[in-house]
């Protein structure tokens, strides 16, 4: 019974049961994932939002202020990954597949271009691969 209930909670939670089996969870290290996916989430918006503010100005005509607020907004971008516990190649490289979810959700909003089901498939390989690579527990 109880290899059958870890199995469910496996199903349901994959990444945050392999890292941390029943009962040996802590608020800590919840925290620590919540906190890493937080700084991901924050260096993908200012990436793809300084980025959009530069497009703007040389594709689109808009004001020259805005590629000087996005050109700001990517120096952030360069610092707030430094904040992650993992080394460089290992955050860049998770980072790509957060990127390009964010780049979709961003198109889709900003854009109107509705992801389509290979754009929803390959968002989803590419979150799967930041889990393999940043989240997954190192023996």
């Amino acid at each position: 019974m109880r290899a059958h209930r870890e199995r469910l909670a496996c199903r349901k939670s994959l990444l945050i049961y392999c890292a941390f089996p029943p009962g040996t969870e802590t608020v800590g290290h919840v925290m620590v994932y919540i906190k890493s996916l937080l700084f991901f989430v924050l260096a993908g918006l200012c990436e793809i939002g300084g980025g959009y503010l530069v497009w703007l100005w040389i594709r689109e005509g808009k004001s020259a202020w805005l590629a000087v607020l996005g050109g700001m907004i990517l120096i952030l971008y360069g610092i707030i990954p430094t904040l992650q516990p993992a080394h460089f190649g290992r955050v860049y490289a998770a980072y790509g597949g957060i990127f390009i979810v964010l780049s979709l959700l961003w198109g889709w909003h900003f854009d109107k271009m509705v992801p389509d089901r290979f754009d929803l498939i390959g968002g989803a390989i590419a979150l799967v691969g930041v889990g393999v690579i940043m989240y997954w527990p190192r023996g």
